[in-house]
């Protein structure tokens, strides 16, 4: 849904290119249960106009129903759409919400707090720019709150906002604000988000969503020099943090999806961009194939472009054939990508039964899809603590950094270098389902000769001593290594 305009009853083409030119902010709504995420959610819609007068009057008839919030009407029912969501007063699935304002677009991912559907909370979060972690004022930092907090640091977002709900239950106390925020800067200082912002709000009653309130006056902000402002609300920060720059500009990454040969005088890659900024006469070359060609067009829908940026969804034409099939890459020619059968990984079990080392499992990596298999668990992570363990499984919703090996060599790409190429997830083999997923980190240590076994060669010369020995007396190991440069 679009916010009110008066260009829409004016001029609607005008209104159209604007809001086709706003940016896109995904965010995930997350934290422990009954923090009050699809609360806010509809609080947020409700205070911004973005809810139809049909829609309003639905979940105010089934708040008589089903709603927590007594004569209030229960906002949180216009995300909470499943019957047993509703019959618990729980989120369990991912819902997803879109609406703008004049500066914005948003999508929302209202993801569960119980701890049962964390796999969820790490699907809506995998898509997402900015985490909204909401905390109870009464209750403080959960183990939820960690945990939610430890996989959207794991997944790469870098913005997050502590929102500290239901102020209207410990009057709007600023000791209790202030307490809350300390706790959780103890906590996050074992994060690598640096980006975390505060804000006391009443979900319920709309305070410091999308208006400022009166009743937090001690919530404030540096301004001018030597004077402090009143801090802003929610939708304030939504609207003015800084995402562009997020992405990875510099390390041209293309998975190629497909390859389109309509007739006999066109051939074209197409794929999703990745990472990078592709121009047509740029220097490429294909993984993990090594050839290099230069790009020629940069084919889309709409006409070929000047440059393509990630994101966007294009066809390469190249200036000669060389062999490019799908799962291949595309980057630039003078990259340094190690390519290799081994890396390490973070990987969020996702499944009942738990993870297996040395079960062969389908790995589905960017736009290629092979074999291999789970050979060691180097910890598995407390998220309480943030503190690591031995394991030799991993069970529901655990967290662990394990060493991947696979059938055949692939480019390796760190996930927070690239989450478009360095990320994966883990395919049972008989029922299909998708049991995990991953985040690369690395080659493999021990693991440099770009995939295949290590060879140790002073093991190697002494074993090729003992067999000249035995069987060629006459002849000398040297002579030996010598035939075998020859």
């Amino acid at each position: 849904m679009s916010h009110q305009s008066d260009l829409i009853a004016d001029d609607i083409e005008s209104y159209l290119q604007a809001h086709e030119q706003k940016d896109l902010l995904r965010f995930i709504t997350c934290g422990s249960v009954d923090d009050g995420k699809s609360t806010l959610i509809g609080r947020l819609l409700h205070d911004s106009k973005m809810i139809y007068e049909d829609q309003l009057a639905a979940i105010t008839r089934d708040s008589k129903k089903s709603g927590t919030t007594g004569d209030k009407v229960d906002l949180a029912l216009l995300v909470d759409g499943l019957q047993s969501e509703r019959e618990q007063g729980i989120t369990i699935d991912v819902a997803y919400r879109f609406f703008s304002t004049d500066k914005r677009k948003f999508i929302i991912a209202d993801t569960p707090g119980h701890e049962q559907y964390t796999r969820n909370m790490a699907t809506g979060a995998s898509t997402a720019s900015l985490a909204v972690i909401l905390i109870d004022a009464r209750y403080g930092v959960q183990t939820q709150t960690r945990r939610h907090s430890f996989i959207a640091d794991l997944l790469g977002i870098q913005h997050l906002v502590i929102a500290v709900n239901k102020m209207d239950l410990v009057d709007f106390s600023q000791a209790r604000f202030d307490e809350i925020v300390a706790e959780y800067r103890e906590f996050a200082d074992k994060l690598q988000v640096r980006d975390i912002r505060f804000v006391p709000l009443s979900a319920l009653d709309g305070d410091n969503v999308v208006n400022k309130s009166d009743k937090t006056p001690w919530y404030q902000v540096d301004g001018e020099p030597g004077q402090a402002r009143q801090g802003p609300a929610l939708l304030e920060l939504l609207e003015s943090v800084e995402v562009a720059f997020d992405q990875n500009l510099s390390d041209l990454r293309l998975p190629v999806q497909y390859v389109n040969r309509p007739n006999l005088d066109f051939r074209g890659y197409c794929g999703t961009l990745a990472a990078g900024i592709l121009r047509p006469g740029q220097r490429i070359k294909a993984l993990p194939s090594n050839k290099s060609a230069t790009v020629e067009r940069i084919v889309t829908f709409d006409g070929d472009l000047e440059q393509a940026y990630p994101g966007q969804a294009i066809t390469v034409t190249l200036d000669e054939e060389i062999d490019i099939s799908r799962g291949d890459w595309l980057v630039a020619a003078n990259a340094e990508v190690p390519l290799s059968n081994s890396f390490t990984a973070d990987i969020v079990w996702m499944h009942d039964t738990a993870l297996e080392t040395g079960k062969l499992y389908d790995i589905k990596l960017a736009t290629r899809d092979l074999s291999g298999q789970v050979s060691a668990i180097d910890y598995q992570t407390d998220v309480n603590t943030l503190q690591t363990h031995a394991a030799d499984s991993l069970g529901l919703n655990a967290i662990g950094r394990c060493r991947l090996e696979l059938t055949t060599q692939v480019p390796v790409d760190d996930y927070r270098v690239s989450p478009g190429t360095g990320s994966f997830i883990v395919i049972d083999r008989l029922s299909n389902v998708t049991v995990g997923v991953g985040m690369v980190r690395g080659v493999a240590e021990g693991n440099g000769n770009a995939g295949g076994e290590q060879v140790d060669w002073q093991t190697f010369e002494a074993d090729l001593n003992a067999l000249v020995r035995k069987h060629f007396p006459h002849w000398e190991a040297r002579d030996v290594r010598e035939l075998f440069k020859s």
